[in-house]
């Protein structure tokens, strides 16, 4: 039995699938690409995950209705390097899970539950979901925390499995949670998109669950340390990621330093350039993208440690200067740097037309689209938040917005409502006009 028919049963479903009719309202067409547009996030993260199930294979892109999921779901084929074009859309499914009181949990369900309404990949470059967490958090995993009170995103555990926030612990008598990031791999497959996950490299961000069951601060130069780290990141590739997000990714090997805003030691140069050829290696997907952040300027230096892209200096408020790069780095096939619309430490105040404007830049700053530049974008730059919090906030914290401590009254007060609803459709139909480029 295929990871999302296992899914569907440990969460009490049958595996018989059906038209979706309720989509008909939300439906976005661009060709044979579809999608959900002119929607709030509430309205698709107050369905089930079968509910969504059903809408995937009601609006995938070959026009073949499966009355179950199929077997043979495989990511889109971008070639090589289809990295170097990508467009990466950081999802916070910590930020989207269930909050139930004073709990967080099930964001990966939330996450699946959100796929219909993000932009399949176009013709000629992938969009690929970046998930903001996948380890456990070093400050309260798994509770809700005041909405100033640090439970940041960028402290992570190795070694200690995946976390509360994301798994849904309930099931796992029935589906592991290796299955569940599986099945929303496969899920992410089938709306033509691909997926990654963030990740850090600041040693005293980092702590390691030992043999003993004790945790320590990471150490770069503890060679156990580092094979818990490579090892970490091959599994989750194994479960069908193909992109890494990797934080504070400009300063290995020291460089830069006097910028850097992280917390402890960094990896040396040539370690890194071990590190990321091992997670490639092992886990036999040497298709991976690597994509850091601020890794620009030093181009070779960044290529050379195997990177594929990294946020760059490039304005996305200047089209002109955009396709200047795009034009004089188009023989560049293994690593090109991106444009951000926005990035995780973005505090808001953005007006929606600038937004937009953003979005626009990256999706044609090109002359063909083969020269595309790869870009990046947050959640935010598709789902508008509620006037009173920002992407970075949500990073650092972990604040519920419900009024009467269940999921459905976070959702509905997370993001903005009808302005909201009226931005998503716009962002929609720019993704519209650059699909089948």
């Amino acid at each position: 039995m295929n990871v999302v028919n296992i899914l569907l049963k440990a969460l009490g479903e049958n595996i018989n699938l059906k038209h979706d009719k309720w989509i008909e309202k939300y439906l976005f067409c661009a060709g044979n690409k579809k999608w959900l547009a002119g929607i709030v996030p509430s309205e698709v993260l107050n369905r089930s995950v079968k509910d969504t199930v059903n809408t995937l294979v009601t609006i995938n892109e070959s026009l073949e209705f499966y009355n179950k999921f199929p077997n043979n779901i495989k990511t889109p084929d971008y070639g090589h390097n289809w990295g170097r074009r990508a467009n990466y859309i950081e999802i916070n499914n910590r930020a989207i899970a269930e909050m139930h009181k004073n709990k967080t949990k099930n964001g990966i369900l939330s996450t699946i539950k959100i796929l219909p309404a993000i932009p399949p990949s176009a013709k000629s470059w992938a969009n690929c979901i970046i998930l903001s967490q996948i380890f456990p958090n070093i400050y309260g995993d798994g509770h809700v925390k005041l909405p100033y009170e640090e439970n940041s995103i960028y402290g992570i555990k190795l070694n200690a499995g995946y976390s509360k926030n994301i798994i849904d612990f309930d099931i796992t008598d029935k589906i592991s949670p290796e299955q569940q990031f599986e099945a929303f791999n496969k899920l992410a497959y089938i709306h033509g998109l691909k997926t990654g996950f963030r990740t850090v490299i600041s040693a005293d961000q980092i702590k390691i669950l030992n043999k003993n069951g004790e945790e320590e601060i990471f150490k770069w130069d503890n060679p156990q340390h580092e094979e818990t780290f490579i090892n970490e990141h091959v599994k989750l590739i194994k479960l069908g990621f193909e992109a890494i997000f990797v934080d504070s990714a400009k300063h290995i090997g020291g460089y830069d330093m006097q910028n850097y805003a992280g917390v402890g030691a960094l990896p040396e140069y040539h370690q890194m350039q071990y590190i990321i050829n091992e997670i490639r290696k092992r886990s036999e997907c040497m298709t991976v993208s690597i994509a850091g952040e601020k890794t620009t300027e030093d181009f070779p230096r960044y290529e050379n440690l195997g990177f594929t892209t990294g946020t760059a200096y490039i304005s996305a408020e200047n089209i002109d200067e955009i396709k200047k790069w795009s034009h004089d780095l188009k023989y560049h096939t293994n690593y090109a740097p991106g444009i951000e619309v926005s990035n995780d430490n973005d505090e808001g105040g953005r007006s929606y037309e600038n937004r937009l404007h953003r979005i626009h830049n990256i999706l044609f700053g090109y002359e063909f689209p083969s020269d595309k530049l790869p870009s990046f974008m947050q959640m935010e730059d598709l789902f508008p938040l509620r006037y009173d919090t920002n992407t970075h906030h949500l990073m650092m914290s972990n604040p519920s917005y419900s009024k009467d401590g269940t999921p459905k009254s976070h959702w509905e007060h997370l993001f903005a409502k009808d302005d909201g609803r009226n931005y998503n459709l716009e962002a929609a139909k720019l993704f519209s006009y650059a699909i089948n480029l």
